[in-house]
């Protein structure tokens, strides 16, 4: 038997109003102007206009219903989604930061579509955020909700106001890691998880245990 978790339909955005489109778009024409571009320019005459609609859709993540399963087959083994795709703007700069996470949960009575764990990854990073807060979010989110035995979570991200500014680093990769439950306290567990998201123990990892 499937079941929709009805009471967690995941609305558009989370933890903020939405995007004002006008306002931004207003905003957008202010600031092009105070840095000296010509307004007038047939070539960024609409520029305003779309840096508006782009914070928009980078903005907005998807609404989804996140389905689970019966863990009906007992399986009592690692779940995990490896390389998943991932684009935020630091809430410091609004400048991207750009990686891949790797999600995985140690299974209690129901096991979730593994399309949600991207769903979950890409709802708390469609923000202004940073790493570390999106680590614990994702997370925060599948202990809270699908009540594993176990939850880990990697994050590997370049950061573009670390590479195109201040320090100008490029390449430089930052990992942050939470680990929840038998993820955490289990050694063989914990040590499973970071094989396969491929972490090993000499890879340094910002940790948040909570």
């Amino acid at each position: 038997m499937t079941a929709t978790l009805t009471h967690l339909t995941v609305p558009a955005r989370r933890d903020r109003d939405p995007v004002d489109v006008p306002a931004a778009e207003r905003a957008a024409h202010d600031l092009l102007d105070a840095l000296g571009v010509d307004l007038t320019d047939e070539s960024v005459r609409d520029t305003p206009r779309r840096i508006a609609r782009m914070y928009d859709e980078l903005l907005t993540p998807r609404p989804f219903n996140p389905t689970t399963f019966p863990n009906d087959g007992d399986y009592d083994e690692l779940v995990v989604a490896t390389g998943i795709p991932f684009h935020s703007l630091c809430e410091h700069h609004l400048l991207p930061f750009v990686g891949v996470a790797h999600v995985g949960y140690l299974p209690g009575e129901r096991i979730i579509g593994l399309s949600k764990l991207a769903r979950v990854v890409d709802l708390f990073a469609r923000n202004v955020q940073v790493q570390e807060r999106l680590t614990t979010q994702v997370a925060g989110w599948l202990d809270d909700h699908l009540q594993p035995k176990g939850v880990g979570v990697v994050l590997e991200a370049e950061h573009l106001c670390m590479s195109l500014r201040g320090v100008q680093k490029p390449g430089a990769r930052t990992v942050t890691s939470a680990l929840h439950g038998l993820v955490r306290d289990d050694p063989r567990t914990r040590q499973e998880f970071l094989a396969l998201s491929g972490r090993g123990r000499d890879r340094a990892a910002a940790t948040c245990w909570s």
